[in-house]
């Protein structure tokens, strides 16, 4: 099992689930976020002003899935988050011990 985290610009949320539930895969945590990578935030304007943001909102996608789905899952992402511009984000996968279902005590694969 994988966990996928993907940290993607908050207007491709739409895009990404589309994209997630016709392979499959509807089920998904989201969890907004703020930071930055190489482009260290953006200068803005406003009424004449220029001013920094540091800190861009961004979100993050957390999936568990099977070792043999991460490919094509990671690919719908990248696909569909893609603007071609700096700050589109990153997608990260590792390695999941266990994961168990509360509701029915399940573990291993049969709990995804």
């Amino acid at each position: 099992m994988k966990k996928i985290e993907a940290i993607i610009r908050p207007e491709k949320l739409e895009d990404v689930r589309d994209s997630l539930e016709d392979i499959g895969y509807p089920g998904m945590s989201i969890v907004e976020i703020r930071g930055h990578g190489k482009q260290k935030g953006l200068t803005q304007q406003w009424r004449g002003q220029e001013y920094k943001v540091d800190f861009l909102t961004k979100l993050k996608i957390e999936i568990v899935v099977l070792d043999e789905d991460v490919g094509k899952i990671t690919s719908a992402i990248m696909q569909s988050a893609r603007t071609g511009e700096l700050g589109d984000g990153k997608i990260f996968v590792s390695p999941i011990e266990n994961v168990i279902k509360v509701r029915t005590g399940d573990t291993g694969d049969d709990a995804i």
